[in-house]
């Protein structure tokens, strides 16, 4: 007789596993998607507010004063790095991320219902301030949770690739603000309209994806190594202190970190004033320019991640710093001195060659630095220092470098700082061949 018992399929456990992986990191990524699409919306809206918040008769002036509240966004986000980086050490990397994804919208509404300079004096700089506190805070949190939950529920052979998405999310957050920018510059309202009050729109947006997001990350699945290292967890110990037991890996963080933090917002965040200003593109102009090259750069990230997955996370950091230090300075002065539109998108997506090399793998590298137990704060707290020191202030320094009449110093600060990361590149080991993510301590 036949046996006409139905043959199970292959591997069903495997496939269970891929897919309740997917699902988490889709899950994860969309909601860092909707944290970076409110904090840039500041940026992509800036040439539309400052006028409202800081009343000047030079716009270099506006631009530098936003900047600057800018850059304070990014002062707080080491104590959003501790404070978020504890509480998904402590009691799980699900509510560390929900619980900042709900912060991150009360900054995007009091930016939405703030009244202007004109109604209220000094007080609206001063809400904007709270604002960007607020979401500085937010922020700050987001990155370490994020970056641990996305390494974490990856496999081994491909967490290159999985963390990537962090980065993808990231840049995918500030295109959802230009797209926004665009479709309300051509399609909705007019200049003097945006200027009026149409600026607002943005950020009423950002607060109701906030709360998708949400909903979203609080049927998120906890991660395996986080449940294993529940029960070995010294609970009264602060994550702080706990860190302080890893000095070497807290300066290769900062090392490898202030570099890649530099270019990644000269590239993107301060872009979009440099081709707006310095290159003398139009608004119109400037935002399509710098809409592609962030795809050509979301593109490139899991391309990247791939190439770590296999070569290793090292060589990929090497050639952004090695990169980086000698082409940074070519690149912008040519960009300075070009007037067209597709000579400047093409440096910005050459800069993103090189720049790629870190933004696909940082997190990853951060995660594998560390244990379990002290993970998230251990990839959040350094790096949100060093982007409040090195990333935060980029685009205020060039402004300020440009008020005094020698923007390209700027060019050269840059490539130092990147020159300093290769040094640490250099000298590391490669994370993905002595990785600490399997220790649970």
């Amino acid at each position: 007789m036949s046996d006409t018992t139905a043959t199970p399929p292959a591997h069903p456990i495997q496939f269970d596993d891929a897919k309740r992986r997917l699902k988490a990191i889709f899950i994860g990524s969309v909601g860092n998607l909707v944290e970076w699409y409110d904090f840039y919306a500041y940026t992509a809206f800036a040439l539309y507010f400052a006028p409202a918040f800081f009343p000047s008769h030079d716009p270099v002036v506006q631009q530098l004063n936003a900047a600057t509240l800018f850059a304070a966004g990014f002062i707080v986000r080491p104590i959003g790095g501790w404070l978020f980086g504890h509480l998904a050490d402590r009691y799980g990397r699900r509510l560390s991320l929900t619980v900042s994804v709900v912060m991150m919208c009360f900054g995007s509404l009091i930016i939405a219902v703030t009244p202007t300079y004109a109604t209220i004096g000094f007080a609206a700089p001063a809400l904007l301030a709270l604002a960007r506190i607020i979401e500085g805070l937010s922020l700050g949190g987001e990155y370490g949770a994020s970056a641990t939950y996305l390494s974490e529920i990856a496999d081994p052979e491909h967490r290159g690739f999985y963390s990537s998405f962090q980065y993808v999310t990231l840049i995918g957050g500030q295109l959802t603000a230009i797209l926004v920018l665009l479709l309300l510059q051509n399609v909705f309202l007019t200049h003097e309209q945006l200027v009026e009050w149409g600026w607002r729109i943005p950020f009423v947006i950002g607060a109701m994806l906030a709360v998708t997001a949400m909903l979203m990350r609080r049927h998120m699945h906890e991660t395996e190594s986080f449940e294993a290292a529940k029960a070995t967890m010294k609970k009264k110990e602060s994550s702080l202190r706990g860190l302080l037991k890893y000095p070497r890996e807290v300066a290769i963080v900062v090392g490898l970190t202030a570099g890649g933090t530099a270019a990644f917002y000269t590239f993107t965040t301060y872009m979009q004033t440099f081709v707006r200003q310095t290159v003398g593109l139009s608004d119109m102009t400037t935002t399509y320019v710098i809409a592609g090259s962030l795809i050509f750069a979301a593109v490139l990230q899991p391309i990247y991640g791939m190439i770590s997955d296999r070569i290793g996370r090292k060589p990929m950091l090497i050639f952004f710093g090695l990169a980086g230090s000698l082409l940074t300075v070519p690149i912008l002065t040519a960009l300075a001195d070009t007037k067209s539109a597709f000579t400047a998108f093409l440096l910005i997506c050459g800069a993103w060659i090189f720049t790629a090399g870190y933004t696909s793998i940082n997190a990853v590298v951060k995660a594998e630095l560390f244990p379990t137990a002290i993970r998230a704060t251990g990839v959040a707290v350094p790096y949100a220092v060093t982007v409040s020191i090195f990333g935060g202030t980029a685009p205020a320094i060039a402004l300020f470098f440009k008020q005094q009449g020698h923007e390209q110093w700027f060019y050269y600060y840059l490539a130092g700082v990147i020159f300093l990361s290769f040094l640490v590149y250099a000298t590391m080991r490669d994370t993905k061949h002595a990785s600490a993510m399997e220790r649970h301590e």
